[in-house]
């Protein structure tokens, strides 16, 4: 376990290897499962100011979807995900020429139509957070669907930590990431 600033860190970020590795899995984490993905509460908001720039990019499905039962749904326990199709594929998944699912969302901010790249879960994922009094748990969430991404990352020799780089910096800020880095680092050298 690492404890860095307000988090706690498993070790799995450190000591697992993840590439997203597309050509193999299709984007599956964006259809299985049977929710949507996680939305904290602030990105509700930004989601409403996104959507008009957002929907082009979308399927006709997830934009019936999203008339039909909003831009988000609030689950049972008061949490939020994105609207799905069919409780299953998200409402924002589109699929490309090779039948891969990718994110209307990031497809505008990779346009330039918006600034928000997409939900932080979306972004950070396979990490999850949790969120208690005083801090957030950060834990690696395994999936068999991952299996490609996993492969991929040993063979690379990418941590997952290293490669979530980008959504952690976007979460906790740079200064926080270098000195995960640095503990990570160290921590080798002391084996």
């Amino acid at each position: 376990m690492i404890v860095l600033q307000n988090t706690v860190l498993s070790d799995d970020l450190k000591d697992k290897f993840f590439v997203c590795n597309l050509d193999k899995c299709k984007g599956a984490c964006c259809v299985e499962g049977d929710l949507g993905a996680p939305l904290e509460k602030e990105e509700l908001s930004v989601l409403s100011e996104v959507y008009e720039h957002v929907k082009p990019y979308m399927s006709a499905e997830g934009v019936k979807a999203i008339e039909e039962q909003g831009l988000y749904v609030e689950e049972f326990d008061g949490d939020f995900s994105t609207t799905t199709i069919g409780n299953r594929e998200c409402a924002y998944a589109i699929y490309d020429e090779n039948l891969t699912l990718k994110c209307a969302i990031e497809a505008a901010y990779l346009d330039g139509k918006i600034s928000w790249k997409k939900p932080i879960s979306c972004h950070l994922y396979p990490i999850r957070i949790t969120k208690y009094d005083g801090f957030e748990a950060l834990n690696y969430d395994r999936w068999e669907i991952c299996n490609p991404a996993c492969s991929f990352g040993a063979e690379l020799g990418v941590p997952v930590y290293k490669f979530l780089r980008e959504p952690l910096i976007r979460r906790y800020g740079e200064e926080w990431f270098n000195e995960l880095d640095a503990m990570v680092a160290s921590e080798a050298l002391a084996k």
